[in-house]
């Protein structure tokens, strides 16, 4: 699988880097004809984006490297560092073309347009539409972060190059020449698309909730197997696209002993690998009274009450021993509330006025699925 992904986002990137360097010869010939700066710098943007395109290959080859014994996990996350240069690149150019754009301004210059460069711009309005939609399409097939960001800016590309044909159109009917100042709102356009790409790859960088479908989707998995009661607490690692690991707790019976446990367990992982592709490294047990009608009462009681407050999105891991007067579970505490200790506070002494013979082990715990 991760072959074919490899082969997918090379020979994509190869088609990119093709396309940009054809456009930006013909570009940068036009616009030192024409004297355009706007077709210059849009020639200039094509050179950044075969750059991306290069980038992408080389970050998709070292992520793709086996793990070794100083990087275990792989080296998955090269692939988003390739997304942050490309994320740079694209400020670069947007950088760059707003300060030729004001010396435009300050020292305008007359373009010559002729009937075969509109020509040409024209033909790169629609190459780059196309680019853009295919590199986006592969890149969310591939789980590509660095394609998804070159097709965005492709994307962007052509109407750039559209706007370019207008203020060409502009001229040629008034003689208005309104380049520099086109050139000013393209460089805005690209600094936000550049800022956006960067945010976006620094969040998948600092470590997103999961995605709900995927989550889902492996909770249901496990639940498949009739010894389990509930999935919970599921943290998923991500290091790189596609390479996930990670850690859940199941619920079961407080009848299991030890051997059956450790069968159900290695059968839980090795599932999940097969129907997932996600490892998990660690599977904790919560154990649930079956037994006991009062332990049982006293759970949906509490579940009751703490499910009564609209912050409160799940109670887990209960577990009461009668014979040493105690009660143990997990709070899962929405980030919606303002204050989630103090919800988690509130709720506590709630619980706890309703059986002040036991004593509690209750913990503040977090939903990490996005849902």
């Amino acid at each position: 699988m991760n072959e074919n992904r490899n082969k997918m986002i090379v020979r994509t990137s190869i088609i990119g880097i093709a396309a940009n360097v054809t456009l930006s010869i013909f570009k940068i010939v036009i616009g030192m004809l024409t004297g355009s700066i706007a077709i210059t710098l849009d020639a200039v943007n094509n050179l950044s984006d075969a750059a991306s395109s290069v980038i992408t290959i080389i970050g998709s080859k070292l992520a793709g490297r086996e793990p070794d014994k100083k990087h275990p996990f792989g080296h998955g996350r090269i692939e988003y560092f390739s997304a942050l240069i490309i994320s740079m690149i694209v400020l670069y150019a947007g950088i760059t073309s707003f300060e030729e754009s004001v010396k435009s301004i300050l020292h305008p210059e007359l373009p010559a347009y002729t009937a075969i460069s509109l020509i040409i711009v024209a033909a790169a309005v629609a190459v780059k539409l196309l680019l853009g939609r295919y590199f986006i399409r592969i890149g969310r097939k591939a789980d590509s972060a660095s394609l998804v960001n070159s097709g965005r800016d492709a994307a962007l590309d052509s109407v750039i190059s559209l706007s370019t044909l207008l203020a060409a159109g502009i001229y040629l009917l008034t003689d208005l020449s309104l380049e520099a100042y086109l050139g000013v709102i393209i460089s805005a356009v690209i600094l936000k698309a550049g800022c956006e790409m960067l945010m976006e790859t620094i969040s998948k960088l600092l470590g997103e909730r999961i995605d709900y479908d995927k989550a889902k989707a492996i909770a249901d998995t496990i639940l498949e197997f009739p010894m389990v009661n509930g999935v919970y607490d599921l943290v998923l690692n991500d290091y790189g696209p596609d390479s996930f690991q990670g850690s859940v707790h199941i619920e079961v019976p407080d009848t299991c002993n030890a051997s059956e446990l450790d069968k159900l367990i290695r059968a839980i992982t090795l599932k999940v690998l097969a129907e997932h592709h996600v490892i998990l490294a660690a599977i904790g047990v919560y154990s649930i009274n079956t037994q006991d009608a009062h332990a049982i009462e006293v759970r949906e009681k509490i579940m009751e009450t703490a499910l009564a407050n609209e912050y409160i999105t799940q109670v887990h891991g209960f577990y009461l021993e009668e014979d040493i007067k105690s009660i143990r579970f997990d709070l899962v505490v929405s980030f919606d509330a303002k204050n989630r200790k103090s919800v988690y506070n509130e709720v506590v002494d709630a619980i706890k006025a309703l059986y002040p013979e036991y004593t509690f082990n209750i913990a503040m715990d977090t939903d990490f699925i996005a849902s």
